[in-house]
């Protein structure tokens, strides 16, 4: 090869510093070591939060001069800390050479990552609702959402479409009622409570009798009409369950909040919903879609999406609201709560158990899951841009929610054995080995001969980041193989150094293979159908709860506020499902007073008798177990 030049970005450990060449050596994940030339232009910078603030506080050497490059490569790089590189790579006949531009170093003198500061999460999610608030509603504190729309610019301004999707929407109340449970900022919680009013008055519509309810996919602001049926292009003109499910995300997570008996009632009833209509009593598992005129799953009219299941129908359940719900419920002294926890432990046992027995392939070289099926459960590998190809993000997501189950089920040794599988496999065929970060859609039998054959490009979606960072957080949590930490590590440092827009706020959609912002048709835009406060919240809530709780062993708060609409006067404060022996509560205040009505090993909180018919205020205080051992 000659003359051979192109932009690249690595990431790895440094194993070697030369200052008399002035280069240094990174060992990437794949193992390749790149010796990484610097000069006077070499420009040396620390990831940056949403605040902007330099995190620089390396020590200034005496004698140090910072127009040397062997100075600032002295001061700067030591070996065995993660950095990236992002330069010009040359190849000409048999010389190569990679000459660093950028330098980005995440760790402080003390080699502690930046991102597992107390305060790093907190500063993040602050700032992404403050930016989703005034892109929404202006500088206004009243939270109008007669003024929300599904689609905003890349600037984050509103377009000419004026739809408002129901399942984004949802996503959106679930990003702010996760930055109110973190932080206790008001506003927060009363932009949540004003979109659940106005999800349920605007969306909300019950059968017949009564007894369950679907919620609309879509209301049209200009012709002030409700569409039922969803107009997105894989499931056009049917009521997918995918968006059924997402329509609770962000009633169960302010019902975390809030314990608001009628969101409760809506999310019971939608839950009723799914069992009458989308359930498959006789083979198991719910149906993808249903024909909105009929109900059916099985007719003519939904064409492709015909008597099928996939990923979303089985396995979304369990994030999107099913887990977080069985949180609110767990060891509340009512008996219809009682049952409904039971009834969704059986659900969520269920759809765990479908996961295992249908969706790793049979083949021991295949390491990817299938996605989506016949009814019968043989697998659909003609499904419009689906075929026999796999979204790496779903593998990740697997390992993620089997983890949490398995806290849940821990006599269920298959939920952490295919969670570990995925995740070592994933670190393979769904990871960049060399500049960080987890792709997008790849071949499952590659066609071109290499380990990974990419479907229509190597670039990395942001929802996919967020599965990675939590698989790998919280699988290390569950077995302390201190090499998913470090996979973990890693993809959090990438999702720091190219995802966070400090122009117009809020993270990219995509990136491209080496990080740079990918704006092109729906990948610029701030909202969209895909896009909305959610992934990236989620992200930043359990990350926070994660690192406190397997990495640094630090203490946090989370935040509740029981509204006088409760139906009882106890709230379950668990903040996810992790192994019993990590974490325990310690101080709990009500409405700013120590509070000690508290059983702390059922995370249950009974408030004051006082206090029935109102709102109060809850702080809890959670204490990781620093004498923890995974069971490896």
């Amino acid at each position: 090869m000659k003359y051979f030049t192109h932009s690249l970005r690595i990431l790895g450990m440094v194993k070697d510093v030369d200052l008399e060449k002035r280069s240094f050596q990174v060992q990437c994940r794949s193992g390749d070591v790149f010796e990484v030339s610097v000069a006077e232009g070499t420009g040396y910078f620390f990831i940056k939060n949403f605040d902007r603030l330099d995190r620089n506080r390396i020590p200034t050497p005496q004698g140090y001069d910072d127009n040397k490059p062997a100075d600032r490569l002295k001061r700067y790089i030591r070996k065995d800390i993660l950095v990236a590189a992002y330069g010009v790579h040359q190849i000409h006949e048999d010389r190569e050479r990679f000459d660093a531009k950028e330098i980005w170093l995440f760790q402080n003198q003390d080699k502690v990552y930046l991102f597992e500061e107390t305060h790093w999460w907190l500063t993040q999610i602050t700032a992404l609702a403050d930016q989703w608030l005034l892109n929404i509603f202006g500088a206004s504190n009243t939270f109008d959402f007669t003024n929300y729309q599904t689609n905003l610019s890349y600037i984050g301004t509103k377009t000419t479409n004026t739809i408002q999707e129901c399942a984004t929407l949802s996503r959106l109340i679930y990003g702010l009622a996760s930055a109110y449970l973190m932080t206790g900022n008001e506003r927060y919680y009363q932009a949540a409570k004003n979109g659940v009013a106005y999800q349920r008055d605007t969306f909300r519509t019950e059968s017949h009798d009564g007894t369950f309810i679907v919620w609309a996919h879509a209301y049209d602001k200009q012709i002030g009409r409700k569409i039922m049926p969803s107009q997105f292009d894989d499931d056009k003109n049917a009521i997918p369950l995918y968006e059924q499910i997402y329509a609770l995300a962000g009633l169960t997570q302010f019902y975390r909040i809030s314990n608001d008996w009628e969101i409760m009632d809506d999310i019971r009833r939608t839950m009723e919903f799914f069992k009458q209509r989308f359930l498959d009593e006789e083979q198991g598992g719910y149906f993808s879609h249903i024909d909105y005129a009929t109900f059916s799953w099985d007719t003519e009219v939904l064409e492709h999406n015909r008597s099928k299941k996939n990923w979303n129908s089985i396995g979304d359940h369990t994030p999107a609201y099913l887990l977080n719900l069985m949180l609110a419920l767990e060891n509340i002294p009512n008996d219809e709560m009682a049952d409904l926890y039971a009834d969704c432990k059986k659900m969520q046992k269920e759809v765990a158990d479908l996961i295992v027995e249908h969706f790793p392939d049979p083949d021991p070289k295949i390491p990817y899951v299938r996605e989506r099926f016949f009814r019968n459960w043989t697998p659909d590998k003609t499904y419009k841009w689906q075929q026999d190809r796999a979204v790496v993000g779903h593998n990740l997501k697997i390992a993620w929610n089997l983890t949490r189950v398995y806290s849940l089920l821990p006599k269920k040794k298959s939920y952490i054995q295919l969670a570990k599988k995925l995740a070592n496999d994933m670190k393979i065929y769904g990871l960049d080995q060399i500049r960080g970060g987890c792709f997008d859609v790849v071949e499952r039998v590659p066609k071109n001969q290499m380990t990974i054959d990419f479907t229509w490009h190597n670039r990395k979606a942001w929802w996919q980041q967020e599965q990675c960072i939590l698989a790998y957080l919280i699988v290390y949590g569950a077995t302390g193989d201190p090499e998913y930490l470090q996979l973990a590590r890693e993809s959090i440092a990438f999702w720091n150094m190219t995802y966070l827009d400090f122009d117009y706020g809020d993270v990219y959609f995509m990136v491209t293979d080496d990080g740079l912002p990918y704006t092109k048709e729906v990948e610029a835009m701030k909202g969209s159908h895909s896009k909305s406060g959610y992934h990236v919240f989620e992200l930043n809530f359990l990350t926070n709860i994660y690192i406190r709780t397997f990495v640094t062993k630090t203490p946090f708060r989370l935040y509740f506020k029981p509204s006088g609409n409760r139906p009882n006067n106890f709230i379950s404060v668990q903040p996810d499902y992790l192994p019993k022996e990590a974490l325990t509560m310690g101080k709990v205040y009500v409405d700013g007073v120590e509070h000690h009505d508290v059983n702390r090993e059922t995370f249950l909180v009974q408030l004051p008798e006082s206090s029935k018919d109102n709102p109060v205020e809850v702080a809890v205080e959670f204490i990781p177990n620093k004498d923890y051992k995974p069971e490896g």
